[in-house]
């Protein structure tokens, strides 16, 4: 869903007859509603059933889709997209379902293929999705996202049980309403800081607002019996660690696909860009997310080998080189391609490790939610990197002709920052506690 609309974004004024900056909206909904219902989706898995709540997200999705695919109006197109966000929480929610319906021996590999999907469905989505925008009526897109989406729940509903395991209490429905006004008071000045102006009354007091709504919240959470987000079991190391360092690793990965496909794109007159078309881009940024699928086997035995810290540690570094390789050689499609390839393994190892630290952290009955809250981290991260990324291309540029680009030193600085932010992921991760040594258990080759 983040990547269905890249190809349009430049068109989107056009085609909805809005400003940039309204437009702007059909991006920015989606990873709110994403962020936020993400992990309400979870706890209420832990509730109700994570396969009723994954085939209601599903649901949501194809009923947005539909909408989406159904109108040129900029506001009903902002509502689809925001229902296609809220299922965001699919992966979550799957990864939990395969810790209470798998034997110990398979969670691993299982949750390392699982992960290794978001990467695919970027790598494949973004040069589709350029192919459909270039050669068929935009609109074609969200079809096709509804009929996965149907056949998605279709394949759910044949193949996947319902889960034992259920909390037993009631739904925390003020503590739900809490995190969604104080999760879009944060956010929102994140993505939307540099349009507004960071100093600008209305960043700011969202900015207040959220440090005041999340605080209450943190308060009200902490004196509830059956509290929406046990704050209690997130502050154990090992589950506050892996969420810090997930916030830098979703950082770092976001910031690849922000600048990769400008620099791809970016005039050859400028004596760096590639001058790529659209389609050509999306295709040398595929291999970026097939290696994350193909990296899933090993990413699962260096877990079952070493542990989940050590694996994410490993993709932390893999990651940080990835990028140092991009500073170094960017002359040509193939280094850009080859720097892409190692960014990729280092999110698809990292990626795999984190579940596994949070699901060896916290109570079978919060599996959904704290796989939730870890995504939210994730999406925090990403939100983060998209609002400084932007910043750092738009105020390092150079003019060639009547374009402005992104400048050569604007294209490294944001690969040194992502690099960075890996490496300080990296030092969150080494303070996660050692797990405890325990039987080895065989590799994943049934996965």
């Amino acid at each position: 869903m983040q990547t269905l609309v890249v190809p349009l974004i430049p068109a989107f004024p056009k085609l909805l007859n809005a400003s940039a900056t309204d437009a702007s909206w059909v991006v920015t909904v989606t990873l709110l509603a994403g962020a936020i219902i993400t992990p309400v989706a979870g706890r209420l898995g832990d509730l109700y059933g994570k396969r009723r709540v994954l085939l209601a997200s599903l649901a949501v999705l194809v009923a947005g889709s539909v909408i989406s695919a159904l109108t040129s109006s900029l506001a009903l197109m902002v509502v689809g997209r925001g229902l296609q966000g809220c299922a965001m929480g699919v992966i979550p929610l799957g990864i939990s379902i395969m810790r209470d319906e798998l034997p110990p021996e398979r969670v691993s590999g299982a949750v390392a293929l699982m992960s290794a999907t978001l990467g695919v469905g970027g790598a494949i989505g973004l040069p589709l999705a350029a192919v459909v925008a270039q050669n068929a009526d935009w609109h074609v897109l969200f079809w096709t996202a509804a009929a996965l989406g149907v056949v998605c729940a279709a394949l759910i509903l044949r193949y996947v049980g319902e889960s034992p395991v259920h909390t037993p209490a009631p739904f925390d429905y003020l503590g739900a309403f809490g995190l969604v006004v104080g999760l879009t008071c944060l956010l929102l000045p994140i993505v939307k800081g540099a349009e507004w102006g960071w100093g600008s009354a209305g960043t700011l007091g969202s900015a207040a607002a959220a440090v005041v709504v999340l605080l209450a919240w943190g308060w009200y959470q902490l004196r509830r019996r059956d509290p929406l987000v046990d704050l209690r079991v997130s502050a154990r190391r090992p589950v506050l660690f892996t969420n810090l360092a997930s916030i830098l690793v979703g950082f770092s990965m976001y910031a690849m696909a922000l600048s990769f496909p400008q620099l791809l794109q970016a005039p050859s007159a400028t004596g760096y860009g590639l001058g790529q078309t659209m389609v050509q881009a999306g295709l040398c940024l595929a291999p970026n997310g097939l290696v994350m699928m193909a990296l899933s086997p090993v990413s699962a035995r260096l877990t079952n080998r070493y542990g989940a810290r050590v694996t994410l540690m490993t993709g932390s570094v893999v990651i940080a080189l990835g990028y140092v390789f991009a500073i170094l050689l960017m002359d040509n499609a193939a280094e850009l391609i080859t720097a892409s390839v190692i960014i990729g393994a280092g999110v698809g190892i990292a990626y795999a490790a984190m579940p596994a630290l949070i699901m060896g952290s916290v109570p079978v009955t919060e599996t959904a939610s704290a796989n939730g809250l870890n995504s939210l981290m994730r999406s925090v991260g990403t939100s983060t990197s998209s609002a400084v990324m932007a910043t750092l291309l738009a105020n390092l540029t150079i003019t060639v002709g009547a374009l402005t680009v992104p400048s050569l030193t604007g294209f490294r600085t944001t690969f040194a920052v992502a690099a960075v932010a890996a490496v300080i992921g990296l030092g969150l991760t080494a303070l996660v506690p050692r797990a405890r040594a325990k039987t080895a258990a065989p590799e994943p080759a049934a996965v």
